[in-house]
């Protein structure tokens, strides 16, 4: 495995690459800051722990498992490179594909096929199950304030619809990102996480620093402006200097957010 290309790790060759060792170590540890300190999504861990010892002790757990789990899904990803090299088999334009190749491909068991598309799926719900549930909760409390309008009857009814509605919207989307994707899964949606996350990063951050009052109504106008103007700059340094803009674009996000704000900062 060692001697595989696919099983190269650490880039130090060209900074300008969206693989270099650094830039996605530093974008990494503000990443981990947005998902599991203010994403819903992982955040109901920790706020379902008795007291923040126990969070605390839930945060240090998870980490070396995280290390534990995402070694097993890179050695994985190596050895089915290996295996469809070793048998001839093609290898699909989108590297997401290849699971399903291999689990089909001539010469495998249609047995073992079929359990590797049973693990496939049980990953899948497990992912898809907490990230619903949290953006259950969100809509139904934060934005609807439905457990301070309704009664428990007509609260779990809510709740149900938009569990509903947020299953065939996440269903939808990801039809959609699948159309125009051209990247593997995990870049896609680390790529995207940039867009999404560095608004909240900003916000949080702000909120950190400056204590000063901000004119509220526009701030989900630069919430929204600053993935946008990311978006132009990333293509810019593309084009004009062939830099490739990797996670990093979640710390611009976050420092574009941050001077749409401080321009909302009310002088009286």
């Amino acid at each position: 495995m060692a001697g595989d290309d696919t099983s190269r790790i650490f880039f130090f060759d060209n900074p300008k690459e969206g693989t270099y060792f650094w830039k996605q170590f530093i974008a990494g540890i503000f990443m981990v800051i947005a998902t599991t300190g203010l994403d819903q999504d992982l955040m109901q861990r920790s706020l379902a722990c008795k007291n923040a010892n126990e969070s605390a002790k839930n945060l240090i757990v998870s980490v070396f498992l995280q290390v534990i789990v995402i070694a097993l899904f890179l050695i994985l990803g190596t050895l089915l490179a290996m295996h469809v090299k070793a048998n001839g088999i093609a290898m699909p334009e989108k590297t997401d594909e290849l699971f399903g190749t291999v689990a089909f491909s001539e010469g495998m068991p249609v047995l073992l096929g079929v359990v590797f598309i049973i693990g496939l799926i049980a990953a899948a719900y497990s992912a898809a199950g907490s990230a619903l549930t949290s953006l259950t909760t969100s809509f139904t409390v934060d934005i609807l304030g439905a457990d301070k309008k309704q009664d428990d009857k007509a609260l779990g009814r809510t709740r149900r619809m938009v569990h509903i509605a947020m299953a065939a919207g996440m269903g939808l989307v990801i039809l959609i990102f699948y159309a125009i994707s051209n990247s593997d899964a995990i870049s896609a949606v680390y790529t995207l996480a940039s867009y999404t996350y560095g608004p909240i990063l900003g916000l949080f951050a702000f909120g950190m620093m400056c204590k000063s009052p901000v004119r509220d109504r526009l701030v989900p106008v630069v919430c929204i402006a600053a993935p946008v103007i990311s978006f132009f700059i990333q293509m810019w340094l593309k084009n004009q200097f062939d830099y490739t803009l990797g996670f990093e674009l979640l710390l611009l996000n976050a420092a574009l957010t941050m001077i749409g704000l401080a321009l909302l900062i009310k002088k009286d």
